[in-house]
């Protein structure tokens, strides 16, 4: 494992850790979406009355179908809230159609489907009153292997996919879920402070049974609870705090009517505990209790009075101790600190050009140093190249292009080179669009890449705790292949959170793709279509913190070999070319 220095202003695409979170940055398999499918099970079965703003309605409803592929995947598993069964249609090129009743007429806000690689190219999403009249809500949508998230406004009863178009000729349909939202908007939420309710926690001082400051985590004291930092947390101490009870408490500064606790676990988190209140820190009235904790994040409505508020853990999941990434307290009084100031989200489609590099200079300039920080040096992941000084192996084409190029020449101790760069120090941004038009190489080995690092990593915060964000990877042996995803504390290597997708040939001709940012989350998309999409409420009820609501820098680069794309071989063409168009952030 090489360590990275803060010179280093891409940081390393894999981090090896010690610890019982290491993971290698290997990348989703064809298991992946299966994977997806049994997190979503997770979060259907966890999650369903944590949004009072908007809510699953359709789990569990009668759901029919126009047919069914045999017995075992009848339309009921479509909506079971098991992401581990599905239904699937007869192999039947007329269309087909799915259909939940959810029992009552109600607002519709939202339908999320996650198909199985038989999925539609082409069908809507109709909803009616009475089961027999459908009006569309949408219009002719495409389908994604993977998960896919459509807003939908109308009120209904009953709501229908008409499916017009498969992907596989020769099978059918196929869902692992399809789930139907309503009452709000925007994916599942945390509900927003009911009755004026207020932060009353954030900076404020906080005690604990125990704290870890030690090479495993430092520093790990009470206070990170309360930074409204999601890749900062508390945990007990491994030397004397790994037992029962345990417990973390935040002084409000006065008097205080709670409402509303928030609670964002480590996986080391409490399946028994109890919400407290206090008036002097040392007489504690309980306002929760539960003995079925289920980690990630919980949102626990409450009514209680006091200064003080204590987290009191008695039961444990696993040989750890307690940890929290945030313990959010809400209501009225207190002495409560403002926090920090969001940027407004976007609204899609942004117009605003922030950041743009059309690469329109003539044949052999290289890229400007106005806007891009070269990045040399000897990479991670197990690959071959080096990454050559002053962008040796990255100029214009005069075309209107930037050739990154991936040469077989000997450099540094190394037989291949290629060139990487980033905006670090140049430009960074939180929340817009970021787009790029990219035609990448095939070959054995060869993994082109566009992505985002958290811009936190410039001022010490090591990967993964700063957040990665990967746009496009594509590996050169098999280039009608590509993947989004997303990298963090709690999923990052092999389990990060993304998405692998079929598409044409890659190789064969220029496709823009783009991150859609905002608060709630990010979409990604290719040549317009939506390939995945990363849900803030979602990861935080299934995977762990979000922490991607801070400014990201943009980088590029074409790599040789490792563990993710493979060797190269006798047949990998050298020099190989990615090619970029452009470059264009809106806001």
């Amino acid at each position: 494992m090489r360590i990275r220095t803060r010179a280093d202003t891409t940081g390393s695409k894999i981090h090896s850790r010690t610890g019982p979170t290491a993971r290698r940055k290997l990348r989703l398999t064809t298991l992946g979406a299966a994977l997806i499918a049994l997190l979503g099970a997770y979060f259907v079965a966890t999650t369903g009355s944590a949004s009072a703003a908007e809510t699953i309605v359709s789990q569990g409803k009668p759901t029919t179908a126009s047919s069914a592929e045999w017995e075992g995947t009848p339309a009921s598993a479509a909506t079971d809230g098991n992401a581990g069964t599905r239904w699937s249609s007869a192999f039947s090129a007329s269309p087909q159609w799915l259909q939940v009743d959810l029992g009552s007429t109600m607002a519709i806000t939202r339908v999320n489907l996650n198909w199985e690689n038989a999925f539609a190219n082409a069908f809507t999403v109709q909803l009616s009153t009475n089961g027999s009249t459908f009006t569309n809500a949408t219009g002719t949508l495409k389908g994604n292997a993977g998960a896919q998230n459509i807003t939908v406004t109308g009120n209904a009863r009953y709501v229908r996919l008409n499916l017009t178009e498969r992907a596989l000729t020769l099978y059918g349909y196929s869902l692992w879920e399809f789930q139907v939202y309503a009452d709000g908007a925007g994916g599942p939420t945390t509900p927003p402070p009911a009755g004026g309710a207020t932060l009353l926690s954030y900076n404020k001082p906080a005690f604990a049974s125990s704290e870890q400051n030690d090479v495993n985590c430092n520093p790990c004291t009470a206070n990170k609870a309360f930074d409204l930092d999601p890749a900062t947390r508390w945990a007990t101490s491994s030397t004397t705090g790994w037992v029962d009870p345990g417990w973390i408490y935040v002084d409000l500064g006065a008097t205080a009517q709670i409402s509303r606790v928030e609670l964002q676990w480590d996986p080391a988190y409490a399946t028994a505990y109890k919400i407290q209140v206090s008036p002097n820190a040392s007489t504690w009235t309980d306002i929760y209790s539960t003995t079925t904790g289920r980690g990630f994040k919980e949102v626990l409505n409450v009514s209680g009075t006091g200064r003080y508020v204590r987290l009191y853990g008695t039961a444990r999941v696993g040989p750890y101790g307690y940890s929290l990434y945030d313990f959010n307290v809400y209501g009225t009084g207190g002495a409560p600190n403002t926090p920090p100031a969001k940027p407004a989200d976007p609204t899609f489609p942004a117009t605003r050009l922030v950041f743009q590099d059309e690469f329109n200079d003539p044949a052999g300039t290289k890229p400007s140093t106005a806007k891009w920080t070269y990045d040399p040096g000897v990479p991670q992941n197990g690959e071959v190249q080096y990454y050559t000084e002053n962008s040796n192996n990255a100029q214009m084409n005069g075309q209107g292009q930037l050739v990154i190029e991936a040469r077989k020449e000997a450099s540094n101790g190394r037989d291949y080179t290629s060139a990487r760069m980033n905006t670090s120090n140049k430009f960074s941004f939180q929340y817009g669009r970021v787009e790029a038009r990219i035609k990448v190489p095939k070959g054995n080995g060869l993994w082109p890449a566009f992505w985002m690092m958290g811009s936190d990593f410039l001022a010490g915060r090591p990967w993964p705790y700063n957040g990665e964000v990967d746009i496009m990877e594509v590996l050169g042996r098999n280039t009608s292949e590509a993947y989004s995803t997303l990298h963090a504390p709690q999923y990052n290597g092999a389990g990060g959170y993304g998405q692998k997708y079929a598409t044409v040939d890659l190789s064969q001709d220029f496709h823009v793709w783009a991150a859609e940012w905002d608060s709630k989350g990010i979409k990604f998309l290719l040549d317009g279509q939506q390939v995945f999409y990363a849900s803030k409420a979602t990861v935080e009820a299934t995977r762990g913190p979000w922490i991607f609501d801070h400014p990201f820098y943009i980088i590029l680069n074409l790599a040789v070999g490792g563990d993710f794309p493979g060797p190269i071989d006798a047949s990998t063409p050298f020099p190989s070319r990615m090619l970029v168009d452009y470059v264009r952030v809106y806001q």
